[in-house]
């Protein structure tokens, strides 16, 4: 076992796994994938939950005609039952310098990416654990946007735990790029979880986001955030480094905080307005934060909502 593949294993949070138990993971929208499963299909089928009825034509199945419908009415009619199909899970984790962020206030060594990571890994292997498909996009530097497409072989976990374990959260994000290529190339419908600090401007994330709900794809962020971010509870001067190569700003806490929670609640403002608009599934999830309740919440979430067309 090569040292990456023996770390992408490692990634595998075994607590957070027990805490979900066999929580399933549900789409919101209807799903089309390749093989029958437990997610609602756009298409009709022969489940056993009935849909609705329809004027027969010739070519139906005779087995189908409602005769009750016949007898009332004098017409033919053919029963149709929502057809079931399996989920295609495509994870897009934001590896951008920022990602590399642990918190200055002593609360612990995990980074933002580290969270991608984890809920990245126990999300991929929940999909393959119940027949579906998951994949794996990465937003880091825009010449080096890496792909696995969606599979079922539970042998697929393997190449997403390895090339997770890989990442190194460097250079400029690019994730608005990486969800507008993602939205083209990914032809059939999907449930994309994005794993992100969201370092871009609200109304570029709004286009992408947008961009995905207009090729009918199911869409749920994670917004990875510190509580140094929330809070700005600094109080010494501080030297600030951009880690996605900005300036670098030496201040006294003092005299900028207004201004940052200012600038802050304008930001979560205009996110808002996005997930509002875009219809996202918007989860904040904090460093600290139990993963393993920060996943039981979003799939218990999922399963009450119900799929929609």
């Amino acid at each position: 076992m090569s040292e990456t593949t023996s770390k992408g294993a490692e990634l595998l949070d075994r607590a957070v796994l027990a805490r979900v138990g066999n929580l399933p993971l549900c789409a919101r929208r209807a799903m089309i994938g390749s093989v029958s499963g437990r997610h609602r299909s756009p298409h009709r089928g022969s489940s056993v939950e009935f849909a609705e009825y329809r004027s027969y034509v010739p070519g139906d199945d005779l087995r189908r005609l409602d005769w009750r419908a016949y007898g009332r009415s004098d017409r033919f009619y053919v029963k149709e039952f929502e057809a079931d199909t399996n989920l295609r899970l495509v994870l897009v984790v934001d590896a951008s310098g920022s990602m590399k962020y642990a918190g200055e206030q002593g609360r612990g060594t995990r980074t933002k990416l580290d969270v991608a990571r984890s809920l990245s890994a126990v999300l991929a292997q929940i999909a393959l654990r119940q027949s579906d498909a998951a994949g794996l996009w990465v937003a880091d530097d825009a010449d080096r946007r890496n792909r696995i497409p969606p599979r079922r072989k539970p042998s697929h976990l393997r190449a997403i735990l390895a090339e997770l374990a890989s990442l190194e959260p460097e250079g400029s994000t690019s994730l608005v790029e990486t969800l507008h290529l993602a939205a083209e190339q990914e032809q059939r419908r999907a449930l994309f979880v994005v794993i992100s600090d969201l370092f871009a401007p609200p109304e570029e994330l709004k286009g992408a986001f947008q961009h995905l709900a207009y090729r009918n794809h199911d869409v749920a962020v994670f917004h990875l955030l510190d509580r140094d971010e929330l809070e700005f509870r600094f109080d010494r001067p501080t030297r600030f480094v951009d880690p996605e190569g900005g300036a670098t700003i030496v201040a006294d806490p003092s005299t900028v905080a207004r201004k940052y929670l200012a600038a802050l609640k304008r930001y979560r403002d205009a996110l808002d307005e996005v997930v509002r608009t875009a219809d996202l599934d918007h989860h904040e999830v904090l460093l600290d934060a139990d993963l393993g309740q920060v996943v039981a919440d979003f799939l218990t979430g999922r399963a009450g909502s119900g799929a929609r067309s």
